[in-house]
């Protein structure tokens, strides 16, 4: 076994967790000596670890002065889930018009899969699902770089440790805001998959707000409008138009 990727990935997980938790406060500077001392590790794994969260962006590396806390702020989450709803939302409405039969049977099926992890407390194998339900909403558009995009944003948040799952919400709850989107889509209506969709998104990201909030921060609960009002004003027209016909240019 390689011990020194053992202990980067613990001393990774645990700090990644007391910057989530706020143990290690957002604008602090530490320096790897004193980190490595306060874990009882060795430098190396260490300085390995702070790569690694300095990739997710929690940590800055400043040139001779150490570590310094970035943490997950709460202009971070809206700036994801504002994202989020500008692409997800769409995807959504064209996959109710553009759906084949075998996605729908595969969101029917993820759907289920859901719940049913959700209701045997199975988070690992739930934050999975959860993952392909958004992938395969985004399929539909057939665009590899819209899907690409829509994983990277989700995994952006979730990377850090940052999640709702079993924390803002119970796990049943995210399940039941899937499986309306799922419904709209198997039907055809467009209108009703965005709509859901964005209901969910806009839950998801103000409960992530207020989650990672500290002290002095303020949360706009009305922070998605302009954003929801932007994508209706839209139509999503270039998504929402119907197919060609067969031969069509």
């Amino acid at each position: 076994m390689d011990t020194r990727t053992t202990a980067t990935d613990r001393v990774f997980a645990l700090l990644r967790e007391r910057i989530v938790g706020g143990e290690l406060a957002a604008g602090s500077q530490h320096s790897i000596y004193r980190l490595s001392e306060q874990l009882d590790v060795s430098r190396t794994p260490v300085r390995e670890a702070v790569l690694r969260l300095a990739d997710l962006g929690l940590v800055e590396i400043e040139r001779n002065r150490g570590v310094r806390i970035r943490g997950v702020t709460v202009a971070d989450v809206r700036e994801v889930f504002e994202l989020r709803l500008l692409l997800e939302v769409p995807a959504a409405a064209a996959a109710a018009r553009l759906a084949d039969r075998d996605l729908r049977e595969r969101l029917a099926a993820n759907v289920a899969a859901t719940r049913d992890h959700a209701a045997a407390g199975r988070e690992t194998d739930f934050s999975r699902v959860d993952r392909d339900f958004h992938a395969l909403v985004a399929s539909a558009a057939r665009n590899p770089r819209l899907e690409s995009e829509v994983t990277r944003l989700r995994d952006s948040i979730q990377a850090r440790g940052v999640s709702t799952f079993g924390r803002s919400r119970p796990l049943a709850e995210v399940a039941a805001e899937h499986e309306p989107v799922a419904i709209a889509i198997a039907d055809g209506d467009a209108e009703a998959a965005g709509r859901a969709m964005a209901t969910h998104l806009e839950h998801t990201g103000t409960l992530l707000m207020h989650q990672v909030a500290r002290a002095g921060d303020e949360v706009d609960d009305g922070w998605a409008g302009d954003v929801r009002a932007a994508v209706e004003a839209a139509g999503s027209s270039m998504l929402l138009t119907e197919p060609a016909d067969e031969g069509q240019s």
